[in-house]
């Protein structure tokens, strides 16, 4: 890990994390010439770069604060190595979390003389910062969180503005302020967040989330949407909840039962929606009040012993291990997952592919009634897994 010293501005690698000493870390949106590693060895051509101005600035800060280390993306990360690019990217929630202090500079916000950042309409409030596919896991991760106006004056703290925060998000303060575990909260709920962030690189969508889930993957720019993919493959390799397949638009039972011929012929299922997994966040938007249910409670409610769900990639698709209620007289079902929203549990709306009798595409999400009763068997199945 590569930190800048808060006094000199010259750059030292800290290779154990026994002899990294405290440190600042700072969060911003990427301007215009930004200083790169490349360029901080080299201070008088640093210098002369406009992005050079948030690095000084940025020291300033941390050195009044007792900071003798600080740590930057723009210019702390060699992008010349892709094996430290990877390193750095998989390592950054870490990073930020474990910073004594992390300043999030907000280049396009008024200062609290000029307007409270907590007022409707306050430039805080709309600030791109909040906009960011990267600054999602700087918001979350550090304990100690400082908001700098764009002339450097502090706006206040993560706690101080816990309730704005929360309201600009979607993001409980609870969340925010570490007092309930990013784990408890449900994977569609997480992904909700990052749905309407954006990022320059389409990967980074993928990359930037790693550390919001606890997962770790290489980085393989080209890629394209195939990352985000493969995040939610990793996802499902490491955690059992079944929300990360509760994406995409919402329809109660009632409306399915009003409307089953538009269902089972409707141009849905040759759409994006074909896929068990999403193809960005951005298909998470209406996820945020989903909730995952655990097993046993699950399986009281459709009065079954629920095994312990499978899930996993083939060459068919995903092979899962759903409660699968059959519909005679058409090739459609539902498959129940073991989550829910306010009125009631979630299921996928399938139809069978070429008439096999294990292999299904799914169209459209379905919201079950609280009242809607299940009957039919626990069947392994195939879905595939992107379009």
């Amino acid at each position: 890990m590569w930190l800048l010293n808060t006094r000199t501005q010259k750059l030292k690698r800290f290779d154990s994390d026994s002899d990294r000493p405290r440190y600042a870390i700072l969060s911003h949106v990427w301007g215009k010439d930004e200083v790169s590693l490349i360029d901080i060895q080299d201070l008088a051509k640093a210098k002369k770069k406009d992005g050079f101005q948030k690095v000084s600035q940025s020291c300033a800060v941390a050195h009044q604060d007792g900071y003798s280390w600080i740590w930057i993306d723009t210019c702390c990360i060699d992008k010349t190595s892709s094996a430290e690019l990877s390193e750095a990217i998989n390592s950054m929630y870490a990073w930020y979390g474990e910073a004594e202090a992390c300043y999030a500079y907000l280049s396009d916000v008024k200062d609290s003389s000029q307007e409270d950042p907590s007022g409707d309409g306050s430039s805080f409030r709309s600030s791109r910062w909040f906009t960011r596919g990267w600054t999602l896991q700087e918001l979350i991760a550090p304990r100690s969180l400082y908001f700098l106006a764009r002339n450097w004056k502090r706006l206040g703290t993560k706690r101080s503005l816990a309730d704005v925060l929360q309201d600009v998000t979607l993001i409980s303060r609870s969340v925010l302020l570490h007092e309930r575990l990013l784990d408890d909260v449900s994977i569609a709920r997480r992904m909700s967040w990052a749905a309407r962030r954006e990022t320059t690189r389409v990967e980074d969508r993928a990359y930037s989330l790693m550390g919001i889930f606890s997962v770790n993957m290489p980085t393989i720019y080209g890629e394209g949407e195939k990352a985000f993919i493969r995040l939610q493959l990793e996802i499902i390799r490491q955690s059992p909840d079944q929300s990360i397949f509760a994406w995409g638009s919402i329809h109660t039972h009632q409306v399915f039962l009003d409307n089953q011929h538009s269902f089972s012929d409707g141009p849905k299922w040759t759409s994006e929606y074909r896929s068990l997994l999403a193809s960005s966040p951005e298909m998470f938007a209406d996820s945020a009040s989903i909730e995952s249910v655990p097993l046993e409670s699950f399986g009281e409610q459709l009065t079954l012993t629920i095994p312990v769900p499978e899930y996993y990639p083939t060459n068919y698709g995903i092979h899962i291990h759903l409660p699968l209620y059959r519909m005679h007289g058409t090739p459609m079902c539902f498959a129940l997952l073991a989550c829910r929203d306010k009125q009631g549990i979630l299921g996928l709306l399938l139809r069978r592919v070429d008439g096999s009798p294990n292999r299904y595409g799914w169209g459209r999400r379905f919201m079950s009634s609280r009242n809607f009763g299940f009957s039919g068997l626990i069947l392994k199945f195939y879905i595939p897994k992107h379009p």
